[in-house]
């Protein structure tokens, strides 16, 4: 080969890469944001669009997730196996803020795009709306003022609702405030679409599929494999044990397919332990939240990881035959406050001086559970993955000058 042909066929490599990198980087995006706005990121946007075929037909066939394309937005619409604790939105406090979140949306749909309306109209006919259905919504209610308050907050951050003038934390101090806003063309994207009518669900678990299977051995195999890979895309961590028999199946037949496909489409370096399969991110950075986070109880995590597997090489600790480690709150107690007479000169004054044990690992067994790393047994004792001795840390010496 001479050197013009070598140079135009390392050129095509290099492009083959970058256009593979560029698909990567639309699909973590769709599934990781609520959606992808042309107004926001149209670079992004655009690059889903030029790759929207490709990337609808991949997500429906491995998952079940149709992705949906306007002239504004690109949006997978995403349908978790289960719901978590973990799902929800963190500025919310109260079950109320989504019952006004989601009546919030129902007034929108009645609004077309750019339409002006003020929030006393807004929450007055939520409140007839509310009351029809047999709920309590009542504006000179101060809870009920500062639960709508968060959920127009919630509406504004997406940017389903636009703020024109006035703010809503005004008008939960004083109902007499007012705020003007504007419709925007996201409102109608944001709660997730069914392929059939709602009204005729009768349990939870009905609201589960994205889509509608045949009772079929073909339409029973689409189902479990889109649980399959809508749990490894949406969970942290499934463990074979959180497996079905079928899913399980499924999973230990197809375990080569699944981690290509995850690594080529998102970028994911799979690994296949004795628990399970585990996926991580090879960046320092991604568009989904990464464990070990930048919060200091993640710090926390994996002192505890370190201190598990010490105790696991001095024969202390024996494993479960899954290798997960099984401990009561005590021990677990105990533990940390081991940890902090040896690092708690890295710790904040409050983790150090004010929290007491039970709070400490209250904290720290709460960061793992969010991430599928612990849980509380049956039993009342805490069970620890496996998966979590695959990262430990230490505290590094200060740098001197």
């Amino acid at each position: 080969m001479n050197r013009g042909a070598a140079r135009r066929a390392a050129k095509r490599e290099r492009s083959a890469e970058q256009l593979a990198e560029r698909k990567q980087e639309c699909a973590q995006a769709l599934l990781n944001r609520p959606w992808v706005s042309k107004e926001e990121d149209a670079e992004l946007y655009y690059a889903v669009k030029d790759h929207y075929e490709e990337l609808r037909g991949w997500f429906m066939d491995k998952a079940g997730l149709p992705l949906l394309l306007t002239r504004t937005m690109a949006k997978l619409d995403k349908a978790p196996v289960g719901a978590q604790p973990w799902m929800g939105f963190e500025e919310f406090r109260e079950p109320q803020d989504y019952v006004f979140f989601t009546y919030g949306l129902w007034y929108l749909e009645s609004k077309t795009e750019l339409d002006q309306f003020l929030l006393s109209e807004m929450v007055e006919q939520i409140r007839e709306q509310m009351i029809a259905g047999g709920m309590d919504a009542d504006w000179r209610v101060y809870s009920h003022r500062l639960s709508m308050a968060r959920a127009l907050k919630k509406l504004r951050v997406l940017g389903v609702l636009l703020g024109v003038d006035g703010d809503e934390s005004l008008w939960a101090q004083n109902e007499e405030r007012n705020v003007l806003y504007e419709c925007s063309p996201a409102a109608r994207y944001v709660l997730r679409r069914f392929p059939w009518d709602l009204t005729d669900a009768r349990e939870l678990r009905q609201l589960e599929d994205p889509v509608t299977y045949a009772d079929t051995a073909d339409g029973q195999n689409g189902r479990i494999r889109h649980r399959v890979f809508r749990r490894l895309l949406m969970e942290p961590l499934v463990e074979d044990r959180d497996w079905s028999e079928e899913e399980l199946k499924y999973v230990q037949g197809q375990r080569r397919a699944i981690l290509d496909q995850l690594e080529k489409t998102l970028g994911w370096n799979g690994r296949r332990y004795r628990e399970g399969m585990a996926f991580f991110h090879p960046g320092l950075t991604s568009e989904s939240e990464l464990f070990p986070t930048q919060a200091a109880v993640s710090d926390l995590a994996l002192l505890v990881s370190g201190e598990l597997r010490r105790l696991k090489d001095e024969g202390s600790l024996e494993p479960q035959p899954d290798g997960a480690i099984r401990l009561t709150m005590s021990e677990l107690e105990t533990m940390l406050l081991r940890l902090r007479k040896q690092h708690g000169k890295y710790w904040s004054k409050e983790w150090r001086e004010d929290l007491s044990s039970s709070e400490l690992a209250a904290l720290c067994l709460d960061h793992l559970k969010s991430w599928g790393l612990a849980e509380r047994t049956a039993a009342g004792e805490v069970r620890i993955s496996a998966i979590l001795g695959r990262w430990q840390a230490e505290y590094g010496e200060e740098e001197r000058e």
